[in-house]
């Protein structure tokens, strides 16, 4: 039994040793500098980026995601995927080998966590915390899952606009939010969102999105661009840590509409329930 034990402390070593072999970082962008006015056709630029491609519900994929900490960072796959609005699922392979190592559900309620290697099933509270527990980022489940989708809807209205800057071939919105303000570059050539940044109430960038390489999709009669690279950046972010927290996405394949992610997630048989709340942190993080 200690030869078994051994060989399976073991096997996770290997499996995770590889995570941080070609780790990407997150890509940050030149912002627009230059003041402009807040013109007609400007408006209806930001309403069409902000709606966010509404007719897309749900995404079935498969992507590369780089995750750094301060203190540590991993290089998984993922089969990632995602009911606009609902639920979220990622069943995570890693390492040399490429095995399912954990299988992650999120509903808006809860999450859980199955680590495939010690059989053990975390079940707690979809929060910040919990999330920077599984991916390294407490950026909000609903922030989450519309960075998965590639499509961050902005449900601030045009009269939140404060100011309108461009420069570096993109616009930039500034707008009022209830947590502070947002910053919203848009490529007005494109018609996409190129970045996104959070600023708090004291104007300090808590959160900075950056969406890459857009690819025409054809879902439900329509024409559209999704990104196929989203970076997420949180700014010295979890339990009182220094440094940034980043999450990479970038997707081999996947297909939209194709059905939705059952709702429900099935309990593994004989695995050991813990308590996620109450960790500090899972293996791979």
């Amino acid at each position: 039994m200690k030869r078994i034990g051994l060989m399976v402390r073991v096997l996770f070593l290997l499996v995770f040793s590889a995570g941080c072999s070609e780790f990407r970082s997150v890509g940050r962008q030149e912002l627009p500098a230059e003041q402009t006015a807040l013109i007609a056709e400007y408006t209806d630029l930001y309403r069409e980026v902000a709606a966010a491609s509404p007719f897309i519900v749900s995404l079935d994929g498969y992507a590369d995601v780089w995750i750094k900490t301060p203190n540590r960072q991993k290089r998984v796959f993922c089969n990632i995927r995602v009911n606009r609005g609902a639920e979220a699922r990622m069943i995570v392979s890693a390492g040399l080998l490429g095995w399912p190592v954990a299988d992650m559900f999120f509903s808006q309620d809860q999450l859980y966590v199955h680590d495939m290697i010690n059989n053990l099933l975390y079940v707690g509270s979809n929060n910040d915390g919990n999330l920077e527990k599984m991916l390294g980022v407490n950026s909000g489940y609903r922030l989450l899952s519309e960075s998965l989708l590639g499509l961050v809807k902005i449900s601030e209205p045009v009269s939140a606009i404060r100011s309108v800057k461009k420069g570096a071939g993109n616009l930039m919105f500034t707008v009022e939010s209830r947590m502070g303000s947002k910053e919203i570059v848009i490529d007005p050539v494109s018609r996409t969102l190129s970045a996104l940044l959070l600023r708090n109430s004291q104007g300090v960038t808590t959160t900075e999105l950056h969406f890459r390489n857009y690819e025409v999709v054809t879902v439900a009669a329509q024409r559209t661009l999704v990104p196929k690279e989203i970076d997420m950046l949180l700014c010295n972010s979890g339990s009182g840590s220094k440094g940034d927290h980043q999450l990479v996405i970038s997707y081999d394949e996947r297909s939209f509409n194709k059905g939705t992610l059952d709702p429900t997630f099935s309990i593994p048989k004989r695995a050991r329930v813990v308590n996620l709340d109450e960790v500090e942190a899972l293996p791979w993080m």
